[in-house]
């Protein structure tokens, strides 16, 4: 007997080319079946709705308590429709195991962790109080790295770096290199943020290898992929070709419209899409993983594009193949979504708006084959 059975739902999973009115059931904490007529001991009417698999954000920080700048993961999950939670690098070495115990064990939600490749991760990130983690190279110790990833397997996805002036202050590209050889050393991918400069986007894209990821890969000027005159940088168009990832990261100060735009009309469309959702961007402009795949699919990113975007795509970049789509035996995880036709303004990082008619908004979860709500 199925545990959940969601009934009469336009089920959309672009891992398997899947778009069809039918119901999905769950069982044992995984996906059972796809198929009409579907029973089990609970089953839920969400007929009208798009059911895709559970959410993945692949840059979030949800070190909360912990750090300054972490959000609770259960109370962003319910109105994101994030079921998992890739934590972008809030822990280095030096604190990582407070995050694991007391944060991420005690988790309903999936949280995978990246870790900083600063000893103390992003330690000093608030509205009064502004200290990159970088900007002291006494803080990073490649070795108390790779001790930390070796400890932790299980769980570390990838090595974070945070580059540029504002969260590297005069270390220029050092960080990066620093990161990369710990990254060889332990056969993980990078994330780099990137904010303005020095380094220039040019340093930090071309050292970037097949499979690490480039966040905030929409950012405006100053360090943006586009010329002004909207064309792509050459760079960042080899970095496509040789298997980079582009992930959005909104965040407070990491998404331009303009730069969308030139992006979206060249062709190149991000590889994943997430909200850097943190303290100064829970209450936007980013707000959450919902609204940020909102914002591409009102600027014209096709909705199956925009799925798999914020889910399997994101599943692969941290090298999970058990959740991020709806095959049998697939994590029992799901986002039910309502896609709402209406007028809605939406705001990039730099205070510049955008009239949408298309809104994606979250209405319910499945956790680990249970109808899931917030405690």
């Amino acid at each position: 007997m199925n545990d959940l059975v969601l009934k009469g739902g336009r089920i959309l999973d672009p891992s398997q080319a899947l778009d069809k009115v039918t119901d999905i059931a769950f069982a044992d904490g995984k996906v059972a079946a796809i198929g009409d007529g579907l029973t089990g001991k609970d089953a839920r009417d969400v007929n009208g709705k798009i059911v895709s698999p559970g959410l993945i954000d692949l840059h979030t920080h949800v070190y909360w308590g912990g750090t300054s700048l972490g959000v609770d993961a259960a109370l962003v999950a319910q109105r994101s429709g994030t079921t998992t939670f890739v934590d972008a690098g809030s822990a280095g070495p030096g604190n990582f195991l407070g995050f694991r115990r007391h944060v991420i064990e005690p988790s309903p939600l999936r949280i995978l962790p990246f870790l900083n490749v600063s000893f103390p991760g992003i330690f000093a990130f608030s509205a009064t109080v502004m200290v990159g983690e970088a900007a002291d190279l006494r803080l990073i110790d490649p070795r108390e790295c790779v001790r930390v990833v070796n400890a932790h397997r299980d769980l570390i996805v990838g090595v974070k770096v945070r580059v540029g002036r504002g969260a590297g202050g005069a270390s220029g590209i050092a960080p990066l290199d620093i990161a990369l050889e710990v990254a060889e050393e332990t056969g993980l991918p990078v994330m780099a943020h990137l904010d303005h400069p020095p380094p220039s986007r040019l340093e930090v894209v071309s050292r970037m290898r097949r499979g690490d990821i480039l966040t905030h890969c929409f950012r405006p000027f100053p360090n943006a992929p586009v010329r002004g005159d909207g064309r792509i940088r050459e760079e960042v168009i080899a970095a496509r070709e040789r298997g980079v990832v582009f992930d959005i990261g909104h965040g407070g100060g990491s998404f331009g419209f303009r730069t969308a735009e030139a992006m979206l009309a060249a062709g190149f469309l991000p590889d994943v899409i997430s909200s850097d959702v943190h303290q100064l961007s829970i209450n936007g402009p980013a707000f959450d993983q919902i609204t940020t795949m909102s914002k591409l699919l009102s600027l014209g990113m096709p909705l199956a594009d925009v799925i798999r975007a914020g889910t399997v795509a994101a599943a692969r970049a941290v090298g999970r193949t058990d959740f991020g789509h709806f095959s049998p035996g697939a994590a029992g995880d799901a986002t039910v979504i309502d896609l709402v036709e209406g007028a809605f303004t939406y705001r990039d990082v730099l205070g510049e708006t955008r009239e949408g008619r298309l809104r994606l908004s979250a209405s319910g979860l499945v956790v680990n084959g249970k109808w899931w709500e917030a405690g």
